[in-house]
């Protein structure tokens, strides 16, 4: 299993619209090649928060890569600058 980790930074303000806003897009986002799981964090200062999606798959094919950033220009009214997806192994996926 693999990790997408992407940071990124909300303009002030915009939390509301922008998680309502996602929960819209719920069906496309588990929808995308591979995908297993979907967290999206956010610190209390309504803004610099972190979407960690599991996938099956080691790298993104472009198609899916082209998924992903047009998901995401989607929240770009809300986003103060265009986030950078990481991409992990997973060495742990432990739960209580």
């Amino acid at each position: 299993m693999y990790a997408r980790v992407t940071p990124y930074k909300m303009k002030p303000g915009s939390k509301a619209a922008a998680t309502k806003l996602m929960e819209g897009l719920k069906d496309k986002i588990m929808a995308l090649p591979g995908q297993k799981s979907f967290l999206n964090v956010m610190n209390d200062d309504e803004g610099s928060g972190y979407v960690i999606s599991i996938t099956e798959l080691a790298e993104m094919t472009p198609e899916t890569g082209e998924k992903v950033k047009a998901l995401w220009s989607v929240f770009s009214e809300f986003l103060e600058e265009e986030p950078k997806v990481q991409s992990f192994s997973i060495i742990a996926d432990w739960k209580a």
